[in-house]
């Protein structure tokens, strides 16, 4: 069989285009459908990781059920690595298990002019040093070979565009939005956000500086995050289907937490805790943030107001200070200590206030990060836990299934707790020898390196990201949960079946 492809484009970045593809995947799943998502190229540093896995697709291999060989030939095997956080859950809206040829391509700024690039799950040094231009042919062979893999395997392949489909500068390489669709035949949608102004004009610009044969792939406009009368947009609509052919099969009234992790951005401040608020949680926001939708399941959590912390003032107030992921743990150190975020984080420890630091930010609680190879630069650490991290070539990129052993504390409810998430870091942490020889040392809470705390007892590290997302900790620490990621799922294609005009999903999937 070859999958019907449904491709869903945006007017901008930040239109809607991953929540729509996710709802899109799960909505289409619960019509019974074998059904995988597509992004060609992601440029985001929320990454997920994604086991080995064995294709199907093959008479060769044993049917579903069956004990699966340990060998076997190796055109038979995918490998792991890490694949964008939005195809990861996309994934799991389809029932499928997330695979790196769902996101053949992750690119994760480091800096302004620079990515690591990541093919097939496996970061490629020489792709990563080479020009933007001169990539997309070389990857063009590659991202075909998973998109059509995924089409053999499967009946409906939600595609996610990337950006606007209309940047005239990039059309020539563009390796994800329109030479997809094309290499595809899908039928896209274009989605903008309205809540910007304007969108009339970006639906109409961006069908306008599409070439003739891939304005005919475009199959309905959207309207995301609508506010008032829908009846006040007339006769807009009718009049853009006048110029362009194309209607508008949808408007999508503004829906702030539908929980879904943000995939482009940190959460913004129209999003409050529900009930009143017991615990502030301050989750310093620096430039390469990474994995910051794995607080999700906090903004769900009663009582548990988020903030983003990108000044002192921020932290004021805050029961607990987090130091997230980092893409560039060394510069984004610099960063925090540029905004005198380093004096706001040890006067907090100093107090007694909790302090959380997962991969980057555990490395730079410590005394010292060091680079010998080159991998992100040498730094005095914040001091806060006697610790030293030493940056290594081979990436760590793993599921870690564990348990904490007993905590002292401000973190005590942890103690014993079962834990599951993923590691992705370069570098490893390690008691500080000096130090332990004057008698500090660090309580390993974790094994293998994996989570150190401070005498006091309220300062934490851990390498694990994940871990608000695993309900055994997340009810040690709150004595609540959140929404499970199916019941989200679930809402989100209520949604869009709710408010997209009757038969236009069913008609997007029907045999030409």
């Amino acid at each position: 069989m070859t999958a019907v492809c449904v491709m869903v484009l945006g007017t901008t970045s930040g239109a809607g285009k991953s929540w729509l593809t996710t709802a899109l995947c799960r909505h289409y799943a619960r019509q019974g459908l074998k059904v995988a998502p597509f992004k060609a190229q992601n440029m985001s540093n929320n990454a997920r990781v994604v086991a080995p896995t064995l294709r199907r697709s093959r008479g060769s291999l044993p049917p579903e059920g069956a004990d699966l060989p340990w060998g076997g030939p190796a055109e038979d095997r995918l490998p792991g690595g890490e694949i964008g956080s939005a195809q990861y859950f996309q994934a799991l809206a389809a029932n499928a298990e997330p695979e790196v040829r769902m996101n053949p391509l992750l690119l994760k700024p480091e800096a302004d002019t620079r990515s690591q690039v990541v093919l097939m799950g496996q970061v490629s040094e020489e792709l990563s040093t080479m020009p933007w231009r001169g990539r997309s042919e070389k990857v063009w062979p590659a991202i075909t070979a998973a998109l059509d893999a995924l089409r053999a395997e499967n009946d409906v392949v939600v595609i996610e565009g990337a950006g606007s489909p209309a940047e005239i500068n990039l059309h020539a390489s563009d390796i994800v939005n329109m030479r997809i669709a094309r290499h595809a035949q899908a039928r896209c949608l274009l989605v903008t956000d309205i809540d910007r102004g304007g969108a009339f004009a970006h639906l109409y610009g961006t069908w306008a500086l599409l070439p003739e044969g891939e304005r005919a792939l475009i199959k309905g406009f959207v309207l995301n995050k609508f506010r008032g009368d829908a009846a006040l947009l007339a006769p807009g609509p009718q009049m853009l289907q006048d110029l362009t052919g194309v209607p508008t099969v949808a408007t999508l009234p503004m829906w702030w937490q539908h929980g879904l992790p943000e995939e482009d951005g940190v959460f913004d401040d129209k999003t409050r805790a529900s009930g009143a608020v017991s615990k502030t949680i301050a989750v310093i926001a620096y430039p390469r943030i990474s994995n910051l939708d794995e607080f999700q399941p906090l903004k769900n959590v009663p009582g548990v107001r988020l903030v983003w912390a990108r000044s002192p003032a921020d932290c004021a107030g805050a029961d607990w200070i987090v130091l997230p992921g980092s893409k560039a743990t060394v510069a984004d150190l610099a960063w925090l200590r540029a905004q005198g975020l380093d004096r706001a984080v040890a006067e907090h420890a100093a107090s007694g206030g909790a302090v959380l630091g997962i991969c980057g930010g555990l490395q730079m609680l410590g005394e010292a990060l060091i680079d010998t190879h080159g991998i992100d630069g040498n730094a005095p650490g914040l001091g806060l836990l006697p610790l030293v991290t030493a940056f290594d070539p081979q990436k760590t990129v793993r599921h870690t299934q564990t348990r904490f052993t007993a905590l002292a504390g401000l973190w005590a409810a942890l103690s014993s707790v079962k834990a599951a998430g993923y590691e992705i870091h370069h570098g490893q942490t390690a008691q500080h020898p000096a130090m332990a020889a004057k008698g500090d040392v660090a309580r390993a809470v974790l094994p293998h390196g994996l989570g150190w705390q401070n005498d006091a007892g309220n300062v934490l590290g851990v390498y694990l990201h994940g871990l608000f997302e695993d309900p055994r900790v997340l009810h040690a620490l709150f004595g609540a949960s959140a929404p499970t990621l199916d019941s989200v799922f679930d809402g989100l294609a209520d949604f869009i079946e709710q408010h997209v005009e009757p038969g236009v999903l069913q008609s997007l999937i029907q045999p030409d």
